[in-house]
């Protein structure tokens, strides 16, 4: 088992998916890594007052998108394999920004917000106290940090590049809250080697992600485990985490991405209790929530949480 390091360059840094693309690491199972992922602006400041500098991806060019991590490949991974993802710690930088407002997308269409000019609100981050602070209409308002990576995932299996935009089957820009430090996240295996990515660091969110951003923010450290499941069998992301287990679903029509959710959680519940589906089905209407993950990723994403000790 070793730790490996992965500094905050352009070589590691990409701003989309493609199997084509060489990894910049190569790790075993067990093995961890320790690495820097910049801000949604691909800029990156250590302390406060020091200048944010802007690192370009590798690829002079390259399709734009959230700018991340990868690709790392992980030694002995297999298509139809299951890669375990362990989040040890995440600590978020010191600064932190969302923006509301002026852009056409569905959420300001609705709000009547399309033509008002769009706002940037910035916040100061305390990593110590897992606060941040901003000021809005002359008052410094405060909330508390849940920080978490918006973007984990694996190489889709179809040629070509990719946008990093869209939530897929392999993960990618899942937007999930409950993915915090002490959760594990299981994504199905595409392409031999897995080559996985992650960066949108994400200091705090709510369900929904309403506006189109959270308070994004550097990480000035993602410390996270590989392990390979051989034994495991998963068309679409999987979690536990702090607050239960979690199955995703990921559509267009809000409705689908429910129904996909559900189906997985149903399913993963049959496997847990050795029981029928309708029996799973049943169960489930007592204790598993649904939640709005994201609006705004051009797939809506949906998340069934089964909290633990909820069955007992």
């Amino acid at each position: 088992m070793m730790i490996h390091k992965v500094d905050l360059t352009s070589y590691n840094l990409h701003s989309s998916f493609s199997k084509d693309y060489q990894p910049i690491l190569n790790v075993n199972s067990g093995d961890t890594v320790q690495l820097t992922t910049p801000d949604i602006q691909s800029c990156y400041s250590k302390a406060k007052g020091e200048e944010r500098v802007h690192i370009e991806t590798r690829i002079k060019n390259e399709q734009k998108g959230h700018p991340i991590i990868g690709p790392i490949a992980i030694n002995g991974a297999k298509k139809g394999m299951v890669l375990e993802v362990r989040l040890n710690e995440l600590t978020p930088g010191w600064y932190g920004t969302n923006w509301a407002g002026g852009i056409p997308n569905w959420q300001n269409e609705k709000l009547g917000l399309v033509d008002q000019e769009k706002i940037q609100v910035d916040w100061e981050l305390d990593a110590q106290t897992m606060s941040g602070t901003t000021r809005i209409g002359g008052r410094d308002l405060h909330v508390g940090l849940e920080p978490f990576m918006g973007l984990m995932g694996v190489t889709p299996a179809e040629p070509g590049v990719h946008s990093t935009r869209p939530p897929r089957y392999c993960g990618g820009n899942i937007d999930c809250k409950e993915l915090v430090r002490g959760s594990s996240l299981f994504l199905p295996i595409a392409v031999d080697g897995a080559l996985f990515y992650t960066g949108d660091g994400h200091a705090v969110q709510g369900d929904g992600e309403v506006s189109g951003t959270a308070i994004e923010a550097p990480m000035d450290l993602v410390d996270i485990t590989f392990k390979l499941h051989d034994d495991m069998e998963l068309t679409m992301p999987r979690a536990w985490t702090p607050a239960g287990w979690v199955t995703f679903g990921f559509n267009e029509d809000l409705n689908e991405a429910a129904a996909v959710a559900l189906d997985e959680m149903v399913v993963w519940m049959q496997h847990l209790y050795d029981i029928k589906k309708t029996e799973a089905l049943a169960l489930a209407s007592t204790v598993v929530d649904l939640h709005v993950t994201q609006v705004v990723n051009g797939a809506k994403g949906v998340h069934a949480i089964l909290p633990h000790g909820a069955i007992r």
